[in-house]
């Protein structure tokens, strides 16, 4: 858990400094479980995040404000009913645990003063914001109600008394003494783990910073080290990074369970290092999860289609042994003197080649009806072969077309890619939804991938279908040069010349460009083919990014971007 109780301390620190007396002007909910506080305070104005949610649970200091829905939720309206205006009088920690309460005194509908408080609880998928009645102590409403059917012992509902969470019946590492580490690490194997299992407010990566010590004075001197940092606002707030660049975890001071693991990024404030860590660590699951919803959906048509060809090829396999039905009714009608009525087949000499045939009829009709049979079966054949190669043509067409969606989808990097990906496969009616308001007004203004060669020239790539579109056939000039690989899902590629002549180096530069964004950027040798862009053209019907060209030549290169 990132945010514990040491990290709580030093955030009610560095909230006591900034917040306190300062006046709540506005107050939103971005998002289900998240608040934004708008405070105006001596130092201007302060904006205070407040997230409930399990993945995201933390408060800290903001410059930026989240966009926000055009109807505010439920407690939203709660909350400004009660705190519009409020004054914030103090902020205290509870029990050095992960709970913030912001003390607020504010006017009722009378025009008397009266006591709310704001209560943060930050404990993962059980974190919560609940606003209470001081004077009462009951609660006014929660961001998140928990019924008697979930929680017997704990009811989070309006009206009932606010409780805090039971106590895990450990001491708050304000009160522990050295003593008392040198009675928890006594006989233990795992020091770390008795050291996590009796001090109130301390994440499992600090117990193991704090068990490193040598003995109990050691490690009593790095609690009491960091509670001092925290208390007195000296504190140096560190960011852990993989090899990747994710964040793995923070801390209000350098951790030595970490120190040779992952690489330490520095800020000045707990808030920034806060933000860095939740921010960053959230997009790259919310970049994740929307790409995998999209590679899902886009899966799901893959299959029905390759489904769809398989059959289109069974049919088309039949209808091609179309000129044996033509056969059978050439050689009836020539025949209708032998066949016999109510016979379920006529053996007669086929004058192709001089052998007898056996020819099926249907007991049921006449020689001369089974004969118009055939020929009305040979000549529906006969039109669904034309049919079906079209179909396939089509189908083949839309496989092509999501393969090429699919590579984008793996090699996404942004909300804002995966964004635009899903508005593509909308129009080209692959997902169907309700646009609202404004996004029928949004007009994504392109922003191809652009790389700059040793030599000066500028390569551009499309970040996605209708970007390969617009850069091809409308951002490139004839005489510049367009890449794509030969046969493999990939962006369209534009040596942009301005009027000169491209060099081996560069052409090779920017196919190895075209090869890094395709579904070949892990091979070698891949193919691109280039070409003249005068010499591209989109077929009318065409699906997004999908064009023909000629005059093009090939060449194979490795996969690489510019240095």
């Amino acid at each position: 858990m990132s945010f514990d109780g040491m990290a709580t301390l030093a955030a009610v620190k560095e909230f006591k400094d900034h917040l306190t007396l300062g006046k709540i002007e506005k107050i939103y909910q971005p998002q289900p479980e998240q608040l934004v506080f708008i405070i105006h305070t001596k130092e201007g104005k302060q904006k205070l995040f407040i997230s409930a949610s399990g993945n995201h649970s933390a408060m800290y200091l903001i410059e930026n404000t989240p966009e926000n829905p055009p109807t505010p939720p439920v407690f939203c309206m709660v909350l400004r009913k009660h705190l519009s205006a409020a004054r914030i009088t103090d902020i205290i920690q509870h029990e050095n645990d992960r709970i913030v309460e912001i003390l607020l005194e504010t006017v009722n509908e009378l025009g008397f003063s009266v006591n709310k408080k704001l209560t943060v609880e930050i404990m993962g998928k059980h974190s919560n914001v609940f606003l209470i009645d001081v004077a009462t102590n009951k609660i006014i409403d929660s961001i998140k109600h928990v019924s008697i059917d979930v929680n017997r012992a704990r009811q989070i509902l309006p009206g009932k008394p606010y409780q805090y969470p039971p106590s895990q019946k450990k001491t708050p590492f304000m009160e522990i003494t050295q003593q008392d580490i040198e009675q928890f690490l006594t006989g233990q194997l795992q020091p770390e783990r008795s050291l996590l299992s009796n001090i109130q407010g301390i994440s499992p990566a600090l117990a193991q910073s704090i068990a490193s010590g040598q003995d109990a004075r050691s490690c009593y001197e790095t609690l009491q080290n960091m509670i001092c940092a925290a208390t007195s606002g000296h504190i140096s707030p560190v960011v852990y990074l993989d090899e990747a660049g994710r964040p793995v975890d923070f801390h209000i001071l350098p951790l030595s369970v970490y120190e040779n693991s992952y690489r330490a990024l520095s800020f000045d404030t707990l808030s920034q290092a806060a933000g860095y860590y939740f921010s960053n660590r959230e997009s790259s699951n919310t970049i994740k999860q929307k790409a995998n919803d999209l590679l899902r959906i886009v899966k799901t048509h893959l299959d029905k289609l390759q489904l769809k060809m398989q059959r289109l090829g069974e049919d088309l396999h039949k209808a091609e042994n179309a000129e044996q039905y033509r056969l059978y009714g050439e050689l009836l009608t020539a025949n209708l003197h032998i066949a016999k009525a109510g016979a379920s087949s006529v053996t007669v000499i086929s004058y192709y080649d001089g052998n007898p045939l056996e020819i099926p009829l249907d007991p049921k009709l006449s020689p001369a009806k089974n004969a118009q049979h055939y020929y009305k079966k040979y000549g529906k054949l006969k039109t669904a072969v034309k049919e079906k190669k079209l179909q396939i043509s089509e189908t083949t067409r839309e496989i092509e077309y999501l393969n090429s969606v699919m590579s984008y989808l793996e090699k996404t990097s942004s909300i804002e890619e995966i964004e635009l990906l899903r508005r593509e496969l909308t129009e080209a009616g692959f997902i169907r939804y309700k646009k609202t308001r404004q996004e029928k007004n949004k007009t994504a203004r392109p922003k191809p991938y652009t790389y700059r060669l040793p030599s000066g020239k500028t390569v551009l790539v499309g970040r996605n279908n209708n970007e390969n579109d617009w850069l091809t056939l409308k951002k490139a000039a004839a005489s510049d040069i367009w890449f794509h690989t030969k046969d493999i899902p990939g962006s369209h590629a534009i040596l942009v010349l301005n009027g000169q002549e491209p060099s081996e180096d560069e052409l090779f530069a920017a196919a190895a460009i075209a090869a890094y964004h395709s579904k070949g950027a892990d091979s070698e040798n891949v193919p691109v083919d280039y070409t003249k862009v005068r010499y591209v053209k989109k077929p009318s019907g065409a699906k997004p990014g999908m064009v023909i060209f000629t005059h093009n030549r090939t060449l194979y290169v490795n996969p690489k971007l510019p240095e």
